[in-house]
C-alpha cells in the first residue's frame, strides 16, 4: 500500500499489474478555473479521471459544508457520494493523485481521502512531468462521463485531523499549538494580498512556503532533508502541535505531506485558513 508518495516507475508497475488502482488528475489554476480541465483533456495518464478544485474538492453552495474560507470543504457525505460516482467504492483500492503544479492541488484530494478514512492514497512524486520523464504513455480527450447514480464511498473514521477558528483563537499562545503557514513569504508578511480582503498572517504563525518541499527536479526532497528543515523551523516545538494553513486550505497540504514523509507524523489542517480567519470578527491579524 502506498500512503504518501509513489514514483512514476512504481505507478507504471501498479497499472501493469492486477492491483485495483484509481488515478485522479487534479491539475488546476486559481487564476484560470478552466485551465486544469484543458490540461487534462490535452494529455493525461491513461484511465485517469479529472478532478476540479472548485466542483469536487470545494463546496460553496450547500449549508452543510465542513469549513469556511474561499474553498470550503464539502461535507464528508457529499464528498463520498462524488467519490462513488467517480468510480471509487472500496477502501482497498489504491488511489494515486497528481497534478502539474508541484502537488499543490492533488494534495487536497490526498488529504480529503484520508479525511474520509481512505488510507491507500499516494501523491505521484513529480507529478505529470515525472510521468512523462519515466516514459509513461498519455491519452487525451474529455474522459468518461460519471454516472448519475452510483454507490457512495463507504465512509470510515477520519485519518486526518482538522482545526477550526474557534479552537485556534482559544489556543493562541499555547505551547500546544504551532501554526505553520504555507503561503509565499511576501503574502505571509502582508506585503501583497492578491486573493483575500486582508493582508498579513495569524499572530505567532511560522512561515514555510510549500514550494520549499520540492527539489529542482520537482520531486519531494529526501525524507532526511525534509526532517532537518522542519526540525530547524520548529526549533524544539512538538511536531504533534502543528496545524497547517495557507490561504484557503489547499497549498498547506504539501507541508503536511512533507512532514509525514519526513517521519514527523500526520499533523492537523486548518481548512478555512487565512481566508476564513481574516473574515472572522475579532480574530487578530499580524504583519511583518
Amino acid at each position: 500500500m502506498h500512503t504518501t508518495l509513489i514514483s512514476a516507475t512504481e505507478l507504471k508497475q501498479l497499472l501493469d499489474s492486477a492491483t485495483p488502482v484509481r488515478v485522479y488528475d487534479c491539475s488546476a489554476d486559481l487564476m484560470n478555473p478552466g485551465a486544469g480541465r484543458e490540461q487534462y483533456q490535452a494529455e493525461h495518464i491513461p484511465g485517469a479521471s479529472h478532478v476540479s478544485l472548485d466542483e469536487h474538492l470545494s463546496d460553496k453552495a450547500h449549508p452543510d459544508r465542513a469549513s469556511g474560507g474561499r474553498h470550503p470543504l464539502p461535507s464528508r457525505e457529499r464528498f463520498a457520494a462524488w467519490l462513488g460516482r467517480s468510480g471509487l467504492t472500496s477502501p482497498a483500492t489504491q488511489v494515486v493523485v497528481y497534478d502539474r503544479q508541484g502537488a499543490n492541488y492533488c494534495g487536497r484530494l490526498w488529504w480529503m481521502l484520508k479525511w474520509c478514512g481512505h488510507e491507500a492514497v499516494a501523491v505521484l512524486d513529480g507529478g505529470w512531468a515525472a510521468w512523462v520523464a519515466a516514459g509513461g504513455v498519455a491519452e487525451s480527450g474529455p474522459g468518461p462521463a460519471p454516472p448519475a447514480e452510483a454507490p457512495a464511498y463507504p465512509l470510515s473514521p477520519a485519518r486526518a485531523a482538522t482545526a477550526n477558528t474557534t479552537r485556534l483563537v482559544q489556543q493562541m499562545g499555547s505551547p500546544d499549538l504551532t501554526l505553520l503557514d504555507a503561503r509565499a513569504a511576501a503574502r505571509f508578511r502582508g506585503e501583497v494580498e492578491p486573493l483575500d480582503p486582508v493582508a498579513g498572517h495569524i499572530p505567532g504563525a511560522l512561515n514555510r512556503p510549500f514550494t520549499e518541499n520540492l527539489g529542482p527536479d520537482g520531486r519531494f526532497k529526501p525524507a532526511s532533508a525534509l526532517r532537518v528543515e522542519f526540525e530547524q523551523l520548529l526549533a524544539g516545538r512538538d511536531p504533534a502541535s502543528v496545524v497547517h494553513h495557507c490561504g484557503s486550505g489547499v497549498s498547506a497540504i504539501p507541508n503536511l505531506l512533507a512532514m509525514e514523509v519526513a517521519g514527523l507524523g500526520r499533523t492537523a489542517l486548518y481548512p478555512g485558513s487565512w481566508s476564513e480567519w481574516c473574515n472572522t470578527p475579532g480574530a487578530p491579524c499580524a504583519r511583518g
